[in-house]
Order: structure tokens, then sequence, then C-alpha cells
């Protein structure tokens, strides 16, 4: 475990008790320098990702009200907040793709343009599986989006937040998915090789479940995962819990050569890595993914609310927002994500 254990531990035992204790911020994260971008950087979005590709940022996320992919692009993060979005893609009116249309992630694959989401079903809207949109053209805003079908993994059984990476010439898929031979129904993340854009070639393996205090408030969740290769390590956040305010990220990593299908390959932190912060105004912070800018500077995208209190399910709750900052590293190459930032237009 990181020496960094300081004051977060108390924070992440007030929010998320009862907890273990948290990786601590570093000395950097309390002097971040002022956003080049507005913080949130989009309001009403979830489950965020941005992706660089050629001179254009591309943001896709979760819209408010489940029921639609939209895409949109600038030449700089900034310019996101006020770019236009296109809808590339409606949901079903019945059947497959026709509920709860989540976690969109864009992937530029073999010289086409992919598009992984989760999506339920009107009639069982917890039926939620993988799937897959296809487009040929060079230009991911125009040309036609394809349905490609179902992602299949080993189980039919409740399955999102896929995530497409690569590492020493080989593809990877990685995904939460609950697994029907165990009891607790917890949600667990999962790795497997890919065949194509489309399909998995496998095994399919457990990388992490549900195994600490602060993985299970509200649910046994683990959840979303991002992966970031830095280091000489390959490092793996994955969200835990309710999505309400204990909403935080986990962190698991492994060593860049070694065999990432194995699960001794991997370490787990003990405790949350990114958490609720009350001093910011900031809650519930989670589902992110990383971009690397030309410069090797590494930023954390992700959603968090500027509220705590929510009547309700908070997954029918609108307020998650967009919010980008960047990530620091600790002397010995582990990621410091400190807190979530206070709001800046």
């Amino acid at each position: 475990m990181t020496p960094l254990i300081s004051r977060r531990a108390a924070l992440a035992a007030a929010l998320l008790a009862p907890a273990l204790p948290a990786f601590a911020q570093g000395p950097a994260a309390a002097a971040a320098a002022p956003l080049p971008w507005p913080n949130p950087l989009v309001a009403q979005r979830a489950d965020p990702q941005i992706i660089r590709h050629g001179e254009w940022y591309y943001l896709m996320a979760t819209v408010s009200a489940y029921d639609l992919l939209e895409l949109r692009r600038a030449k700089s993060i900034a310019g996101l907040a006020t770019a236009e979005a296109k809808v590339v893609w409606r949901k079903h009116d019945n059947g497959p793709m026709s509920r709860h249309i989540w976690a969109p992630e864009l992937a530029f694959l073999d010289g086409r343009w992919y598009i992984h989401f989760s999506a339920g079903e009107a009639k069982e809207p917890w039926k939620i599986r993988l799937w897959t949109l296809e487009n040929a053209s060079p230009d991911p805003m125009q040309g036609e989006w394809t349905e490609r079908g179902q992602v299949k993994t080993a189980w039919e059984t409740f399955t999102l937040d896929a995530t497409v990476f690569e590492h020493r010439g080989k593809r990877y898929m990685a995904w939460a998915q609950t697994d029907p031979g165990k009891k607790n129904h917890s949600i667990d993340i999962f790795i497997s090789r890919m065949k194509t854009p489309t399909e998995l070639e496998g095994p399919q393996v457990r990388l992490s479940q549900p195994d600490y205090a602060w993985e299970k408030v509200r649910h046994q969740v683990n959840e979303a995962p991002a992966v970031l290769i830095n280091g000489g390590r390959v490092f793996m956040t994955y969200s835990a819990a309710g999505t309400g305010a204990e909403y935080c990220l986990g962190l698991l990593w492994a060593d860049e050569n070694a065999d990432l299908l194995d699960p001794k390959s991997w370490r787990k932190s003990p405790g949350p890595v990114f958490i609720s912060s009350p001093e910011h105004s900031q809650y519930g912070p989670g589902h992110n993914s990383f971009l690397v800018e030309p410069d090797g500077t590494v930023l954390n995208v992700f959603h968090a609310r500027n509220y705590r209190d929510i009547v309700g399910d908070p997954l029918r709750d609108t307020g998650r927002a967009t919010r980008v900052q960047p990530l620091r590293f600790t002397a010995d190459g582990m990621p410091d994500f400190g807190l979530p930032l206070k709001e800046k237009p």
C-alpha cells in the first residue's frame, strides 16, 4: 500500500462508513492550477469518455434521459463544453436496446469507428447487455452507424460498462457483470481478449469483486473499468458502491510485462482512491476514463454531483455532470487522484 495515508482515511470513513482507510491525496493535489476549461465541462452527462483522434477531441457520455447516444467534438477540451452534440443513435421502442442506454465508449479499431454501450429492454429494463455500433466513415460525425449486435460474454446476465484497450499488440475488453454462480449477486470486473472489435475470444477472467465495506455501500458493486498504462504499470480504475455520494473509485494495477489475464498479476487498493469532497461540494465522483495529452499529461475524466442529498433512487437523479482534471503521480509512480475540484465556470 502506498505510504500516502493521511486525512483522507478519516474523510473516507465519514463519507463511506463503514470503510477502510483510503489512499491519501499527495501534496501536489492541494495546489492545483486553475483549469483551462469549465468545471463542470458538460452538465447532465454521466459516465464520460474523452478521446483524441487526429486534431479532434471527442466526448461521449450517458444522457440524462437514458434514451440515445450523442457525440460531440472540438479541437480543444474547453471547446467540448459548447460543441454541438450530434445524435448518432436512438433507442428502440421495444425489445433489446430499448431502455437504460448507458456508458457509451468510442473507439477507432482496425480502420473503423465503434461505439460499445450498455442497454436493457422495455419489458425487462434490467436485462442489460453490451452492444456495438460500427461506422466505416473516416469521420465519426458523418456516415451511418450500423448495429453490430450483442457482445457475447460467458453468461446471459446483467452486463455493462465495457472499455477496450490495447497493450503489447493485444486487444482487451474489460467490463462489469454479475456471476450467476454467486449468491450475493454482486457486480464484478472481468477481462477478456478480443477476437474482433465486436467479439471476445476468451477466457473470461474475474479481476475484482466487492471485498471491502466501502465497495458495498447501498449496493455490492465494482463497475466501469478504465485503463491507463503509465510508468511500467497497467492501472485499472473501477467505480464502487451505489451511485449516490458513496460512489467512488478503486484501483487495480499490474506490471506492464505481466499476464493481464492472470488474476494473480493484479493488486488492489484496500481503500478508495477518489471520493466525495464536502469542502469542494463534489459528491459521488466516479465512472471515469483517462486521456493522455501529447505532452504526457494525464487527465481524469469523470462525473460527480455538486450536492450530496438525493430524493429517491440516485439513478433517476439527473445532476451528474462531466468533469476533467489533471492526474498526478507519487514518487513511486502510483496515480494520485487528489480530490474532485471546486466548480468554476
